[in-house]
């Protein structure tokens, strides 16, 4: 769903945030991880070529949600990284015996797990893609795929096998194998889609990983939490950055501070992440907000900024002096001066949480112009999705948490710990796969775990582990 250079690959790291996984049945760990998440420097570009990126980051965002619809417990987490200037960010999962990982976009937003294939050469080259040839466990369930994204679409079919993330084992996790996708809708080294929904929004129908996880009471905590880092607002940031961290069956205390302020899920409408927006401030005055699902919003860590319906933009740019709406590519965007420090605070429900003007302040208009464009933007209003899409502008300001049991969202302030790192430059995070390879160091594109001592080793630790998932099962 966006990426890169310029617009060409900045639009195919923005597909891929959209989708998701699907899994059957599960081994077990009682591991805790975490996984990293990576992050971009975000590319110099002129007028025209920022215009473009931000019509294709809209247009994604309405093409995604128009076409959407007892064992031992444990404990994991996943480093992420930050992908383009907070584009992005994904994490790194592996797949079949013997294993070999890949880099996913974590995507609060869908509900399929797919992976580019080795067939897929055009479009998918340079990836490092699944062979299934090289899985002895792998299943091929001769079962066509399809999805479609704002900038393109991903084909193939599904398969199941060995699958492994943040300390968790399924082994007989059923994804697609894509061998097709839409030109530059891959970049590298993103592989594909991991999808954090809920199975009813699934494409291919099959159970997300982590709601097997969740409902099989494999997890400590039935819930998975984000920290996601800040690098927007840093002319000194390579092109991937350390992302913060996806843990799995518990929030990890020392990045947040106080309580975490759980809301349910309106209507039990287990689907998308669902919250409604209950009151909001632009510059210390409330905007005017429809009651009820027009207020409901998909917090969505696969969409880069916050999309919402039209008069509601609208009053809240009518709060900032001198904004104007755009034209052109930037139809549903406001401009306003770069030099207003702008400040908006969101409630769901519970405590207000605030972003930063640093993550309201999307792109400048250009180079020497003194106009920016925010980070809210408009959307046609459909009755079949929600009317708000909350991305990674609001989340990079709270530590947030998605809870299986009651379905709810929580968000918590974060602590100076997570406030540390943003900005902090780092080395990209290894795989981080969970307790049965937790010392194992994952090369990045589709290379075999490897340790430091013998593969003969590794082996053997990969039978075991899925001779345990067995025995759980």
């Amino acid at each position: 769903m966006m990426h890169p250079s310029l617009p060409v690959s900045l639009i195919a790291l923005l597909s891929i945030f959209s989708d998701v996984l699907g899994a059957p049945q599960f081994g077990t760990s009682s591991a805790r991880q975490s996984m990293s998440l990576t992050r971009r420097m975000q590319p110099s570009r002129n007028a025209s070529e920022s215009a473009e990126y931000a019509k294709n980051l809209r247009d994604a965002t309405i093409a995604k949600y128009s076409a959407q619809r007892n064992q031992k417990r444990g404990t994991g987490e996943n480093l992420m990284v930050n992908q383009g200037l907070d584009a992005s960010f994904y994490g790194s999962l592996a797949v079949g015996t013997p294993p070999y990982s890949f880099d996913v976009i974590l995507d609060t937003g869908s509900s399929d797990l797919w992976i580019a294939s080795s067939m897929c050469q055009s479009t998918c080259a340079g990836t490092g893609n699944f062979d299934p040839a090289k899985s002895s466990t792998f299943k091929n369930l001769n079962k066509n795929f399809n999805v479609a994204y704002g900038s393109g679409e991903a084909t193939g079919t599904l398969g199941q096998d060995v699958v492994h993330m943040a300390g968790f084992t399924i082994t007989d996790q059923e994804f697609a194998v894509v061998t097709s996708t839409s030109l530059n809708f891959l970049v590298n080294p993103v592989t594909g889609i991991f999808g954090l929904a809920w199975q009813s929004l699934a494409s291919s129908t099959a159970m997300p990983f982590w709601q097997a996880l969740a409902s099989s009471g494999q997890w400590t905590q039935p819930l998975m939490a984000f920290q996601l880092t800040r690098f927007l607002n840093d002319s000194q940031a390579g092109g991937l950055e350390p992302g913060g961290s996806l843990t799995m069956g518990y929030a990890n205390e020392s990045l947040y501070t106080g309580t975490i302020d759980f809301q349910d899920i309106p209507d039990g409408q287990a689907s998308y992440w669902l919250q409604q927006i209950t009151s909001m401030t632009v510059q210390g005055k409330s905007i005017s907000l429809p009651t009820g699902s027009a207020s409901y919003a998909a917090i969505d860590t696969g969409t880069t900024l916050v999309a919402g319906p039209p008069d509601s933009i609208a009053a809240i740019y009518a709060q900032i002096p001198g904004s104007q709406p755009g034209t052109g590519n930037w139809k549903g965007f406001y401009s306003y001066p770069c030099d207003t420090v702008v400040t908006v605070k969101i409630s769901f429900g519970g405590p207000s949480w605030s972003i930063t003007p640093d993550d309201f302040a999307f792109t400048s208009a250009g180079p020497t112009s003194d106009e920016c464009y925010g980070a809210f933007y408009a959307i046609p209003t459909s009755t079949e999705t929600p009317s708000w899409i909350i991305g990674d502008t609001f989340l990079k300001n709270v530590y947030s948490v998605f809870r299986y049991n009651p379905p709810s969202v929580g968000f918590a302030a974060l602590s100076e710990v997570a406030l540390a790192m943003n900005g902090k430059a780092g080395g990209i995070p290894s795989a981080t796969l969970g307790a049965n390879s937790a010392m194992f160091t994952v090369e990045p594109s589709a290379a075999p775990l490897t340790r430091s001592f013998s593969a003969v080793a590794l082996v053997i630790s990969a039978v075991l582990a899925t001779l345990i998932s067995f025995i759980h099962l």
